[in-house]
């Protein structure tokens, strides 16, 4: 399961996120240990743990509905089922922004590592393509909530490949996402062959010539 990242300026569902996420591990708390058929909450308790009037809570269920947190259960429409999502929400972390100006200085180093990469890690199959932010770094906020980056990659050229000990593609793939997680915790990378893939609109930061 992905680690969400919520931002301390910003509110979600017009809640603020320390209290979003206090308030969504009450209701985990709920179904904790329950099998699957009777791991559901009520609408009462949901307004109860979010600390919400009735109509307010139900206003609140119809966005978390709405954004896929919740689900409602055919034969009791009045109960819902906690998602995947939601799980996120009640496990995320909570940070100050990333200043837009740090992230220009995390992209540099993602388009250092990605010449690195191509140029040293010869038992790897892959090098990349593309490295290429996307998300709220298209947008002309200061403050970000992270730095999302689409990485594409290619098989690496014969001429440039090791003749001994070459890892898996699998492994190879592997070792790039955690390279790129590793310049910073708000870095998310994905991964992808083809740049059709990548999530748009998006701004190509390095391209390696074929």
């Amino acid at each position: 399961m992905s680690v969400r990242t919520l931002v301390t300026d910003r509110r979600y569902f017009g809640v603020d996120p320390l209290k979003l996420r206090t308030a969504a591990g009450r209701v985990l708390a709920r179904v904790a240990g329950l099998p699957p058929d009777r791991a559901h909450v009520s609408a009462r308790h949901l307004a109860q743990d979010f600390g919400v009037t009735t109509v307010e809570g139900q206003a609140l269920i119809d966005e978390l509905v709405a954004d896929g947190l919740l689900r409602p259960r055919t034969e009791t429409p009045s109960d819902y089922r906690l998602t995947r999502r939601f799980v996120e929400f009640a496990s995320a972390r909570v940070v100050d922004p990333l200043p837009r100006a740090r992230a220009r200085q995390l992209l540099a180093q993602a388009c250092a590592l990605a010449a690195k990469i191509n140029a040293d890690w010869t038992r790897n199959p892959l090098e990349i393509d593309m490295v290429a932010p996307f998300g709220c770094y298209m947008s002309r906020d200061e403050q970000l909530a992270e730095l999302s980056l689409g990485i594409v990659v290619r098989t690496r050229p014969g001429s440039r490949r090791a003749h001994w000990r070459m890892a898996t593609k699998a492994d190879g793939a592997n070792e790039i996402r955690a390279a790129f997680r590793d310049l910073s915790s708000f870095v998310r990378v994905r991964l992808v062959n083809d740049t059709r893939l990548l999530s748009r609109p998006f701004a190509v930061a390095f391209r390696e010539e074929p």
